[in-house]
């Protein structure tokens, strides 16, 4: 009896957080607490393929608040826990990011500037003029002057009578957002906080180290693709590309003429970013449904050409952020990509083959608890950094934890029944989909698994004229023998 007491006032104690990844191609519902060591500890999670959302914007609510429903419903159920409030990532090409400055003349200016006086600047950058439509998410604080002191980090402690702050300041569109609190709202879910999801991810797959000397996350999603430049620990640039993963495959589509999710299935399967001298002279057979139809032949390298000639032109938009940041010459750390579209192949080759820096696939597993494998992979990067954000939220506004709507609470357990324990939620963790990791997503919708491709060697040039001369020389013996044959004949 002890000991149940010991563990609902463990329970009490421990902090929980819920957030939800509304993504162009899948929404994630993930819950999670922080361990004794400070890892993340992630509860469980479930996933579904988005509706009514497109390059990372909610434009159908009902059929965006089903899924979120549907993902937040069955998550509630495995995880035997009540979820209330959640933290929500936001994206879309509808975010800038706007520098401002704002400054105080303090009274006394012998006294120590505190940590008050800063915050209270920070919050006056709030009260930036927006454009017409326009709303703040963030505050980023980006350097400090004391006087005649610049490029102050932290002037808490200074003694000075001016204090300035340089502010970046994270903007979105009001009907951008209203529609993503709609959509969360209709679930029957209340928003904690907004949260920017680069900031998301970076916290997922950044070192300390990389965000210091200087470092590019590049978040390749379904619909778009999202740079983020972070330099002595601060976030210096952002940008939105209106491309992501799902334009390769509507490229594929339209080339080889397919339906979008056979070519989806068939980049996924055998798609590459650049080619290698093993596949290369591969054919694909993709077979055909009508039935008097001959089935469909395409070269690995063939694909490969569509893919890379697709990223390139990706790439080609990362570079330019990253000049128009003015710290591309700062990247200590290279480039860091991460989302579903780093698992393709050969990419982290061909991005550092057109940029020169050094580039990394970025997994999540640096802050995740050791049992925790399911969701260490790039496409769950922004989940797991909304969890990060969440609790840091917690951390800062303690008060929300003894709220009960701000925490996800233990629903009263049914009286035991005869039957074997359920095995613990940890160890499964819950898919909509039976594919595998790689298959959700690359993001980019089901794939129909009903019709398989099938793959077979093409000979190479030597091959080719190997057999040519084999033929040659088979059809001279063959010659002599008729000859020698027909001799024989007239002698007779």
């Amino acid at each position: 009896m002890a000991q149940n007491t010991d563990t609902q006032e463990k329970n009490q104690k421990t902090t929980y957080v819920a957030a939800i990844d509304i993504g162009t191609t899948k929404i994630v519902a993930i819950a999670g607490k922080r361990t004794d060591n400070g890892k993340i500890e992630v509860i469980d999670f479930c996933k579904a393929a988005s509706q009514g959302i497109r390059r990372g914007e909610v434009l159908n609510l009902n059929d965006a608040s089903q899924v979120i429903q549907q993902v937040v419903s069955t998550l509630q159920q495995r995880i035997n826990m009540k979820i209330s409030h959640v933290f929500v990532g936001v994206a879309g090409q509808h975010i800038e990011m706007i520098s401002t400055r704002s400054y105080i003349n303090r009274t006394v200016p012998e006294e120590q500037i505190t940590a008050v006086e800063v915050e209270n600047l920070k919050k006056d950058a709030y009260n930036y003029g927006l454009s017409a439509g326009k709303e703040i998410i963030h505050v980023i604080p980006q350097s400090y002057i004391v006087d005649e002191d610049m490029d102050i980090t932290n002037p808490v402690g200074m003694i000075g009578k001016r204090l300035e702050g340089n502010f970046s300041v994270i903007v979105g569109s009001i009907d951008s957002l209203q529609r993503i609190k709609r959509c969360v709202e209709d679930a029957s879910l209340h928003i904690e906080e907004i949260i920017l999801e680069p900031l998301a991810s970076s916290d997922a797959v950044l070192f300390p180290r990389e965000k210091n000397t200087g470092v590019a996350l590049v978040d390749i999603g379904g619909g778009t693709t999202d740079v983020a430049i972070f330099y002595d620990d601060i976030l210096r640039h952002s940008a939105v590309i209106p491309f992501g993963g799902n334009v390769i495959s509507e490229d594929i589509r339209k080339v080889v003429g397919l339906r979008f999710e056979e070519a989806e299935k068939l980049k996924i399967e055998f798609g590459m970013a650049l080619p290698d001298g093993e596949s290369e002279n591969n054919i694909i057979v993709i077979p055909c449904e009508i039935p008097g139809q001959n089935e469909k032949e395409l070269s690995v390298k063939h694909l490969t050409g569509i893919i890379q000639a697709r990223m390139e032109e990706i790439i080609d938009q990362v570079v330019f952020h990253i000049e128009q940041s003015g710290y591309g010459n700062l990247l200590g750390s290279g480039i860091v990509i991460t989302g579903g579209g780093a698992l393709l192949r050969h990419l982290a080759q061909l991005i550092s083959y057109k940029t020169g820096q050094s580039v990394r696939i970025g997994y999540p597993g640096q802050f995740l608890a050791s049992d925790a494998d399911k969701v260490n992979e790039p496409l769950f990067a922004t989940a797991v950094g909304l969890l990060m954000q969440g609790l840091r939220y917690m951390d800062a506004h303690p008060s929300t934890r003894s709220h009960a709507p701000h925490d996800i609470r233990q629903t009263p357990r049914p009286a035991p029944a005869p039957t074997p324990a359920p095995a613990p939620v940890t160890e499964t963790f819950f898919q909509p989909t039976e594919r595998s990791n790689d298959d959700i997503d690359n993001g980019f919708g089901d794939t129909d698994t009903s019709r398989g491709f099938s793959v077979r060697q093409e000979k190479s040039p030597d091959e080719k004229t190997k057999d040519s001369k084999l033929g040659s020389f088979l059809s001279r013996i063959s010659a002599i023998f008729e000859e020698k044959e027909d001799d024989e004949n007239d002698r007779m």
